[in-house]
């Protein structure tokens, strides 16, 4: 798979994301739907503490790619959801941690929302992965 960034602005690099992506070459694609802080049980985990909610749902995240032999380097596109858009940004240096050394900027949107699906959680994120 060829990944060429698109960025006629390099404002979104700052924040570690590229404003699209062309992406050549893929034989597979997978849709992901929205990982949010639960265990395997998919009980709400991390109570009002959205850095340990972030973590948990990108270790989720990873675990789903991880089941149809990818990884975060194959995100091609991310959708992020928060309760409070302001907490989500001040913790977004966890996924610099994780996209960063992969050297991987997929584009993304960040929606603030009343809440989420279950009463509890306060960060869920969804991903398009292809390889």
């Amino acid at each position: 798979m060829q990944r060429t960034a698109v960025n006629p602005w390099d404002w979104s690099l700052k924040l570690g994301y590229n404003q699209a992506e062309i992406i050549e070459g893929m034989s597979r694609h997978v849709i992901c739907s929205g990982q949010t802080a639960v265990d395997g049980e998919g009980n709400p985990q991390h109570p009002g503490d959205i850095r340990g909610q972030i973590n948990l749902a990108l270790d989720n995240l990873e675990a789903v790619l991880a089941a149809a032999g990818m990884g975060l380097g194959d995100i091609t596109r991310l959708g992020i959801y928060a309760t409070d858009v302001d907490e989500a940004l001040k913790n977004f240096d966890l996924l610099a941690m994780r996209f960063g050394p992969l050297e991987c900027a997929p584009p993304m949107t960040l929606l603030g929302v009343t809440r989420l699906a279950v009463p509890g959680l306060l960060f869920e994120i969804e991903a398009t992965a292809a390889s």
